[in-house]
C-alpha cells in the first residue's frame, strides 16, 4: 500500500512538472485578457516570438530562478542580450562562471552577486549566446547631465525613429522620480529620462544584432523598467519593427497593478523582506543640507 502510495505520488509530481505549473504563491498573468495562464502556455508563446524580453525586480531571487527556469526550456541556442553587461562585451565558453562574467565586465559588488549566480548559471550554458546591451556607464553619467546633446549618433537614430508618446514620458518621469525617492526634478529629471532611454536603444541593438547572428526567439534580460511597453525596449520594437513578434514579460510582485500593466505578462511573485531602499539617500541628502545650511 505505502509503495502504491509513493508511486502515485511521483506520478502526480512528473504530471505537474509536465505541465508546467507553477508554485501555489505566484500567477502568470496574460494582460491583455487578465486570464493566469500556465507556465508551458507561457513558454509557447515565448518560442512563438521574435524577442522575448524578461524583465526583473533587480533584488528578488525568484525572479532570477524563474528566469532561468524559463532560459533552459528555451534551449541554449537561444541568444541571450544581459543588461547586467555592457553593449560590445561577451561572456567565453568555459569551466568558471564568475571569472568569465567578470572578464565580460560584469560588477559582481553592483550587482550583489551572488544574487544573480542561479540566473547567469542558465545563461552562460554551454554553447549559448551571451553579450551585453547596456550603455556605459560613462556616457549614461554624460547624458544625465547634458541630456540629449550626449547621445552617440547611432543611440540618437533609434530614439529619434521611436519617439514617446506624452503618456509614455509621462510614466517614465513618474518612475524615474519614484526610483530616486522623490528626489529628482528639473533638468535632473530630463538627463535621467535620456540616460534611461539610451540605455533602452543600446539594448535594442544589441538584440538585433543577436537576432540576426543566432537566429530568434532572441532573449533579453533587463529591469521591468527597461521591457515595458510604454517606454521601454518594447516601445522601441514597436515603432521600429510593427510586424515583430513581441513577448514582455514583467516579474512583479504581490500587490502590483496588473490591469493594464505595461507588458504582455506579467509574473508575480511575493516579495523579499527589505530594508527602506530610501532611508540612504534621505540621510546622505539631509547631511548635504546641514553642510550648505552651515556655510558662510
Amino acid at each position: 500500500m505505502k509503495k502504491t502510495l509513493l508511486m502515485g505520488l511521483s506520478l502526480l509530481l512528473a504530471g505537474c512538472a509536465q505541465l508546467g505549473m507553477t508554485p501555489s504563491n505566484e500567477r502568470i498573468v496574460e494582460v491583455a485578457s487578465g486570464r493566469a495562464i500556465s507556465r508551458d502556455e507561457l513558454l509557447q508563446k515565448l518560442l512563438a516570438s521574435d524577442y522575448v524580453l524578461l524583465g526583473e525586480q533587480h533584488d528578488n531571487a525568484v525572479h532570477h530562478q524563474r528566469r532561468a527556469e524559463l532560459l533552459n526550456a528555451l534551449g541554449a541556442r537561444v541568444p541571450v542580450v544581459a543588461e547586467h553587461l555592457t553593449r560590445g562585451q561577451a561572456v567565453l565558453n568555459g569551466p568558471a562562471l564568475l571569472p568569465r562574467l567578470q572578464a565580460a565586465g560584469f560588477d559582481e559588488k553592483g550587482w550583489r552577486w551572488p544574487l544573480h549566480e542561479p540566473l547567469f548559471a542558465a545563461v552562460a550554458a554551454p554553447g549559448r549566446m551571451l553579450v551585453g546591451g547596456n550603455a556605459p556607464r560613462d556616457l549614461a553619467r554624460e547624458l544625465a547631465r547634458k541630456g540629449e546633446a550626449a547621445l552617440p549618433e547611432d543611440l540618437q537614430a533609434v530614439t529619434r525613429a521611436a519617439p514617446l508618446d506624452e503618456a509614455g514620458t509621462k510614466a517614465l518621469d513618474a518612475d524615474l522620480v519614484q526610483g530616486h525617492c522623490g528626489m529628482l526634478a528639473g533638468e535632473r529629471l530630463v538627463g535621467m529620462g535620456w540616460a534611461q532611454r539610451a540605455r533602452d536603444a543600446a539594448m535594442w541593438l544589441s538584440l538585433q544584432a543577436a537576432a540576426q547572428a543566432q537566429g530568434k526567439p532572441a532573449v533579453l534580460l533587463a529591469g521591468n523598467g527597461h521591457v515595458r511597453r510604454d517606454y521601454g525596449v518594447a516601445q522601441l520594437i514597436a515603432a521600429q519593427q510593427p510586424a515583430a513578434r513581441v513577448a514582455s514579460v514583467g516579474f512583479v510582485e504581490t500587490g502590483a497593478q496588473i490591469q493594464g500593466a505595461p507588458y504582455h505578462y506579467v509574473w508575480i511573485t511575493a516579495a523579499p523582506k527589505r530594508e527602506d531602499p530610501c532611508a540612504g539617500m534621505r540621510e546622505m541628502m539631509d547631511k548635504m543640507k546641514t553642510r550648505e545650511a552651515a556655510k558662510p
